[in-house]
């Protein structure tokens, strides 16, 4: 217990009137407050009373012998330091961060550890029952919506100076599947486009009446920094990206994977775009490791199937002249594309 000695003269005249009283309490080592011996002690309050010290209400640890409030208020901030305040405060905060923190990488953690996380995915790759490229394909009044006596027309802005060659793969891939009605036209903003690049999509052999056709296919030239793509000019905000554009025009061809291979193949679309066309030597040499790696297990990068992520990844090594130095298992990769006419005919924009 403590002694708070904010006591008024008359209290301290009462000590002294009482000299037993104080060296009686005096030799204990525990702090008694005198607030609290009013309590504490029967005899204090009436003694207190008869001395004439004053009113003295016994309404708790608030209450002093003649001490007001203000006076408590000024005792009470001398003791507390702000500074000190100030430092357990932070110190709080700073402990709801590390408890946060913890409970996040408890959350990581689980889900890194569980059994299946570091599996074999390649006899689930195997087991993916999906249908040939050539046999099926994709409703496309369900993938681009209905639009009673229109043609339904995909529009991509390219860069002629970094041409998509994915999307030229995959414009050759959708001719053998759909009619389609290809254009390509230049933009304002380019001001010369090779040849080459005009006559990307060959010669429209047959001259059909629009709405025969089942899709149209715009390319335009045009000074972007990446290339876009619209199929609905009016309502629709652009797919942005090669890799983005060339997912959605794969998947036209209605192929329907697991969850495992469509991550495997987003996964390797991603890698080719990030890593492999802008990444660094070192990032680049990693990712044609990885690629020999895959490529001596399965015939495509992803199960015994063509898809985009070999489009992509094709085209990519094509563009940076990565193709050279390829190891052995993707250069036999390499000629299985080529070997496709879809390929080869992009093989012509290079030379």
């Amino acid at each position: 217990m403590r002694w708070d000695w904010h006591v008024t003269e008359p209290v301290g005249l009462f000590l002294g009137i009482f000299p037993e009283t104080t060296r009686s309490l005096a030799p204990r080592p525990a702090r008694l407050s005198l607030c609290s011996a009013v309590h504490e002690v029967p005899w204090v309050l009436p003694a207190l009373s008869a001395a004439g010290v004053g009113s003295v209400q016994p309404t708790g640890n608030r209450e002093r012998f003649g001490v007001s409030n203000s006076a408590l208020t000024s005792s009470t901030q001398e003791e507390a330091d702000p500074s000190l305040q100030a430092l357990e405060s932070r110190q709080e905060e700073i402990l709801k961060r590390l408890y946060e923190l913890k409970s996040a990488v408890d959350g990581l953690s689980k889900m890194i550890q569980t059994p299946d996380a570091d599996f074999d995915v390649t006899h689930v790759i195997h087991n993916d029952e999906s249908s040939p490229l050539t046999t099926n394909g994709a409703d496309l009044d369900l993938m681009l919506g209905k639009d009673y006596g229109a043609l339904k027309d995909i529009v991509i802005n390219a860069n002629p100076s970094v041409p998509p060659l994915s999307l030229l793969v995959l414009h050759s891939l959708l001719c053998e599947r759909y009619k389609i009605l290809s254009a390509v036209h230049t933009h304002s903003s380019v001001k010369s486009v090779p040849e080459k690049l005009l006559k990307c999509f060959g010669e429209q052999t047959k001259k059909q009446p629009r709405h025969e056709y089942q899709l149209g296919f715009t390319l335009i030239w045009k000074d972007v920094p990446k290339p876009q793509m619209k199929f609905s000019i009016q309502t629709m905000c652009p797919i942005e990206g090669e890799g983005n554009i060339a997912r959605f025009l794969f998947s036209l061809f209605g192929q329907k994977y697991n969850a495992t291979t469509s991550t495997l193949i987003d996964s390797w679309v991603d890698t080719a775009i990030f890593q492999l066309k802008e990444g660094s030597s070192k990032e680049k040499g990693a990712v044609l490791r990885s690629m020999n790696a895959a490529l001596g297990k399965t015939s495509w990068l992803v199960g015994n199937e063509l898809s985009v992520a070999d489009i992509v990844a094709w085209c990519v090594l094509q563009q940076t002249g990565s193709a050279n130095a390829a190891p052995s298992n993707v250069q036999k990769w390499m000629k299985s594309c080529e070997n496709l006419a879809p390929f080869s005919s992009v093989i012509k924009l290079l030379k």
